[in-house]
């Protein structure tokens, strides 16, 4: 039989000691400390590691482990602890416009909503930097109010999450927001862990939280963002990107050194 979550472990992971009561206040709270403290990283793809989304193995690599995860582990293992705490989050799956143009994009990203008091909340921490850590509205209220990020905006049957990136507004991602289930996420992992079109069998992508701001890894260029200023710098191999890690993302992963980079713009 599958293991339930141990929500205590995983409330602890992302340090939330806040009201477990399925309100608005403690959706934020949990958003948040899941994106503050849980990187976003792929490393498993180009090491050949299965990436599992049961809760069993999502608490063993992510929880226990502490390390980070890709869209379906980030997405999945909130789904497992919003549900235990009594929301009712939904899955979707939507195609991202930031690398390639719709036609060109596989449904391989995941999200969740989840429905408060008459509102529907758009939760997506698997999306990288461009992760939003505040529920967004689906009436397409912009966050943060003060200095807006992210909207969502309705056009016919789609809806498409806008994000600021270098100062800009793009479009995210693209989803006819329709219910998914376990069954059709697996099948997405399959895809995007192994297929040879995958944009992450060929490419190092990791982004964590820092005090004030964030570290972002595209291959071997990073960019360390504090106080809204950025410092890019050049990863000159393979050791260098361990010692980062080790730094910024709260583990160390010694395999990083052996990692297979063939294909990987930059990489030798």
């Amino acid at each position: 039989m599958p293991q339930p979550l141990d929500l205590d472990a995983y409330l602890a992971r992302i340090n939330y000691s806040g009201p477990r009561t399925p309100t608005y206040d403690t959706l934020c709270g949990i958003l948040r400390g899941h994106i503050t403290n849980i990187p976003f990283e792929s490393f498993d793809v180009l090491l050949g590691r299965p990436i599992r989304l049961d809760p069993e193995g999502l608490q063993a690599k992510i929880v226990f482990n502490r390390r980070g995860g890709y869209c379906f582990e980030h997405a999945s293992l909130m789904h497992a602890a919003l549900e235990a705490i009594g929301f009712t989050p939904v899955r979707h799956s939507s195609r991202v416009l930031i690398f390639d143009p719709r036609h060109e994009s596989a449904r391989q990203h995941m999200f969740l909503s989840v429905a408060i008091a008459g509102t529907t909340y758009v939760i997506d921490p698997g999306f990288g930097p461009f992760a939003c850590p505040q529920p967004i509205p689906i009436d397409g209220t912009p966050v943060p109010a003060e200095a807006p990020t992210h909207r969502l905006v309705r056009q016919g049957n789609d809806c498409f999450l806008y994000v600021t990136r270098d100062g800009e507004e793009i479009q995210g991602w693209v989803s006819t927001m329709e219910e998914e289930y376990p069954v059709d996420f697996e099948m997405m992992n399959h895809y995007t862990t192994t297929h040879p079109a995958s944009f992450f069998t060929h490419n190092i992508l990791a982004s964590a939280a820092i005090r004030e701001g964030r570290v972002n890894i595209m291959n071997q260029g990073v960019h360390i963002i504090r106080n809204g200023a950025a410092e890019a710098i050049q990863l000159e191999d393979r050791k260098a990107l361990r010692s980062l890690v080790a730094q910024h993302f709260g583990f160390d992963l010694p395999e990083l050194e052996t990692m297979r980079v063939d294909g990987v713009p930059g990489w030798q």
